[in-house]
């Protein structure tokens, strides 16, 4: 049996978050939680948001102490404020911290149970859905709107705990490529190569299938299409890069990851490195080692990347077609090929065992170890 969770409602494409004033009405909620981050507040990128509350004269409390790899220390902070506001609802304004800080919230006010935070690890059933959560997001790569997934920095053990409950998941989403505008390059390269991992890794994970499958492959074709453009801040290519990550969010958060997100997650615990960079790093590295155990989908990757003739390749040219494309198109957009400025020697056993434990692990296509993960993460130093 397979089982798919998406929004009940989604909005896309420019102008997206003008529909949040009529969703907040016809829902009948009376006050906003609005979830962000200071530099969100500071370029005026979450105003837009806070001028259709105002226009709409729907009130509001501001949350924005939430770091990149959200702690649990965010987490409770916010739960506090939520309480003392009495508000009704949350809206999330920002990347996938914000929105994984936003569930972790959500979920613990209607589960009071797991105030701890840390129980919440792995795929806990909690009893109740989570406070109603609207998700505006302001990158295009973690789908985090999408998904019943999130992830928070235990900052006592410095590691990151994957946390999987569909009680989580937005109940509308609003995907306005404007709210993504005034991404920087970099961020807007190392979130859309995330999110071209959150495609090829639910592609090729154990768990996938055909529905699955096809939400996957469109995902990166648009991806790949679209990435370069965005990072110059083509308007039409930040679109396409809106809707790319999210229909990748729709498969991989129904059937799982691997271990290039597994890898990553330690280096966002232990060094602070932002997610979609060390995705970005570690993915072709990861693809090779796959390779041998997933079939002839690597054909379909090349093809979706825009390789020609793939289907007069042998399965040894189309895996190795596919790694290049991936590799050719992070070279592209600035994406450094190596962690030797991130990882230091003397931690890799300590990430390796990490990233082993990972909640993404097992949907590994390739069964693995504590050994070749630390084989993978010294070979790309």
């Amino acid at each position: 049996m397979n089982r798919f969770i998406l929004n009940e409602t989604s909005y896309h494409n420019f102008g997206a978050i003008n529909a949040i004033a009529t969703e907040t009405k016809a829902r009948g909620f009376k006050k906003a939680f609005v979830c962000t981050d200071e530099s969100l507040l500071k370029f005026k990128v979450t105003k837009k948001v806070l001028d259709v509350l105002e226009n709409a004269k729907i009130a509001y409390q501001i949350f924005s102490d939430i770091k990149a790899n959200p702690t649990v220390k965010n987490v409770l902070d916010g739960l506090k404020l939520f309480k003392d506001a009495n508000c009704d609802y949350i809206i999330a304004v920002g990347g996938g911290s914000v929105i994984d800080t936003a569930k972790a919230i959500g979920i613990i006010y209607k589960n009071p149970e797991h105030e701890d935070v840390l129980s919440l690890e792995g795929a806990v059933e909690t009893k109740n859905k989570a406070v109603d959560i609207f998700a505006v997001p302001t990158t295009a790569g973690t789908a985090a709107e999408v998904t019943i997934n999130y992830v928070i920095t235990d900052e006592n053990k410095q590691r990151k705990f994957v946390c999987v409950d569909p009680h989580d998941i937005p109940v509308v989403a609003f995907v306005d490529p404007d709210m993504m505008s005034s991404m920087p390059k970099m961020l807007t390269a190392s979130t859309g190569m995330d999110a071209l991992t959150h495609a090829i890794e639910g592609y090729i994970t154990k768990g996938a299938w055909e529905l699955s499958d096809m939400f996957h492959l469109k995902a990166i074709e648009i991806i790949a299409r679209a990435l370069p453009g965005a990072c110059n801040n083509d308007p039409k290519s930040r679109e396409d890069m809106a809707l790319g990550q999210y229909i990748a969010g729709m498969g991989f958060s129904n059937v799982g990851l691997g271990i290039v997100h597994s890898m990553a997650h330690p280096l966002g615990a232990l060094y602070d490195t932002p997610h979609g960079i060390a995705n970005a790093i570690i993915l072709p590295t990861v693809m090779e080692y796959n390779a041998c155990c997933t079939g002839e989908k690597y054909r379909d990757i090349a093809r979706a990347m825009g390789v020609k003739n793939t289907e007069n390749m042998t399965s040894e040219e189309y895996r190795k077609a596919a790694v290049e494309a991936v590799r050719n198109l992070a070279i592209a957009v600035g994406i450094p090929q190596s962690l030797k400025d991130i990882v230091k020697k003397e931690d890799i056993n300590f990430l390796a065992q990490s990233a082993y434990n990972d909640a993404c692990r097992p949907g590994n296509p390739k069964d693995t170890s504590v050994e070749d993960i630390a084989k993978l993460y010294k070979s790309l130093l």
